[in-house]
């Protein structure tokens, strides 16, 4: 099966977020407790969410990641303890769909980076992914994950890049 690249440009959002150092093993866990925790936290202020959870991963180091996850919200809200106010990513990315467990998704980021390197962009050291369907609902077969690799913004980018099969 091809993983159909694009460049796209990011709009940030104001979201609800919380920051960890984690281990890969132990990240489905922190995460689905943070999830919980902001979405506690949303409900006892009578705010709304205004996208799909996300991820933004400042490092790929299986022992140490050195994740961000987060809700987007309608208006900028004021965070409390670990939950700070925060915002989606911003800039040019690729990205792609991967369709599948979690635990799956290195072909596609490897898909990523070989769009960018043929293409000659250079990334900038963010990883962001937004999760499209419920885990809890989704059997890991059909989970929809969008990845972006952010990108330095150093070249032009040419009108005609579009999609292209990696």
């Amino acid at each position: 099966m091809s993983i159909k690249c694009a460049l796209v440009e990011l709009v940030p959002q104001p979201s609800l977020s919380i920051r960890a150092v984690t281990t890969a093993q132990d990240l489905p866990v922190i995460v689905a407790n943070g999830f919980g925790k902001i979405m506690q936290y949303l409900k006892e202020f009578k705010q709304h969410t205004a996208g799909r959870p996300y991820a933004k991963y400042y490092n790929l180091d299986l022992r140490n990641l050195d994740v961000e996850f987060g809700i987007p919200i309608q208006q900028r809200f004021s965070g409390r303890d670990n939950i700070r106010a925060s915002e989606t990513p911003k800039g040019k990315a690729v990205t792609c769909l991967h369709i599948g467990p979690y635990s799956d998704v290195a072909p596609s980021y490897r898909a990523l980076v070989e769009w960018m390197k043929d293409k000659g962009y250079e990334g900038a050291g963010l990883a962001y992914e937004v999760y499209l369907n419920d885990y809890e609902n989704t059997p890991p077969e059909k989970l929809q994950t969008q990845i972006y690799e952010m990108i330095r913004t150093s070249k032009e980018i040419p009108r005609n890049e579009g999609s292209q099969d990696a």
